[in-house]
C-alpha cells in the first residue's frame, strides 16, 4: 500500500487527485504544521526540507521501497508508474514536464507568496501584496490564453499537468468568477470528475480554523514562529 504524509494544502491534493483517479489503494499520515510535526526526528527521516507531501511506495522500482518528496517528482513518478495520464506522444511528454515545471517554479511559489503577505504576515507590506498580486493574475492571463483552444494543457489530453495545477488556481477562480473563462471552463470539466472530486477533499477533516481556508481564526505569533519564523529557522 501506497502511504502518503500530507495535509490540507494544493501541493498534497494534487497527490491526491492522482490516487484517486488511478484507483490506488493507499493511505494517509496527517502533519500538522502549525503544530511542528514537519520538524520532528521522524518526519525529517523522510524529507530533510521538512515539507509535504511524502510518499513511500514498498514496491518502488526494482521491487525496492522507494521514498519520494517534491509535489512534481511525486506525480511524475507514479504516471511512470501506473502509464496513467501520460500524454501519448514523446513531444508531449516534455510539453507536460513543462507545465509541471511552470507550476513548481511559478505558480506555487508566486501563490503563496501573495497568501504570506496578503493574509499571514504580522506587517502589510503594499509593495510585497501588490507585486504578488500581480504576478499571480500574469500567471493566470498564461494559463487562460493557453487553453483559450484547449480542453487540457497538453495535445487534449488529461494528464498529470492538469493534476499539478487545478488544487492551485480553483480558489482564485472561485472569488473571481469570469475573469478567466478558459481556465474556468477547463477547471468545471475537471471538477466534475468523481475523482479530482474525492482528492480535493481528502483530507478537509483536518482543515484547521488558523489556515485560510479555516478562516483564519486565532492565527497567532506562535504559528508565524513555527511556519516563517525562528522554530522554522532553527539549526537541527
Amino acid at each position: 500500500m501506497l502511504e502518503l504524509w500530507s495535509g490540507p494544502t494544493p501541493n498534497g491534493r494534487k497527490v491526491s487527485i492522482f490516487l484517486e483517479e488511478a484507483g490506488l489503494e493507499w493511505c494517509w499520515h496527517y502533519v500538522d504544521i502549525l503544530d511542528g510535526d514537519q520538524f520532528k526526528p521522524e518526519f525529517l527521516a523522510l524529507n530533510p526540507n521538512n515539507k509535504f507531501p511524502v510518499l513511500r511506495d514498498p514496491e518502488g522500482p526494482d521491487g525496492e521501497p522507494i521514498t519520494l518528496w517534491e509535489s512534481g517528482a511525486i506525480l511524475v513518478y507514479l504516471a511512470e508508474k501506473t502509464g496513467r495520464f501520460l500524454p501519448p506522444s514523446p513531444a508531449g511528454r516534455y510539453t507536460m514536464l513543462q507545465w509541471i515545471m511552470f507550476q513548481m517554479a511559478g505558480v506555487g511559489p508566486m501563490f503563496g507568496q501573495f497568501a504570506h503577505f496578503f493574509y499571514y504576515a504580522k506587517d502589510k507590506i503594499p509593495y510585497a501584496i501588490d507585486r504578488y498580486r500581480r504576478e499571480t493574475e500574469r500567471l493566470m492571463r498564461v494559463m487562460d490564453q493557453h487553453l483559450q483552444a484547449r480542453s487540457y494543457f497538453v495535445e487534449e489530453t488529461y494528464t498529470i499537468a492538469d493534476m499539478c495545477i487545478l488544487p492551485w488556481v480553483i480558489n482564485r477562480l472561485d472569488a473571481t468568477p469570469g475573469q478567466r473563462p478558459h481556465l474556468e471552463a477547463w477547471a468545471q470539466r475537471l471538477r466534475a470528475r468523481p475523482a479530482v472530486q474525492r482528492g480535493l477533499v481528502a483530507f478537509d477533516e483536518k482543515v484547521r480554523p488558523e489556515i485560510i481556508q479555516g478562516g483564519l481564526k486565532g492565527f497567532s505569533d506562535e504559528h508565524r514562529a513555527v511556519l516563517f519564523g525562528a522554530e522554522q529557522y532553527r539549526e537541527r
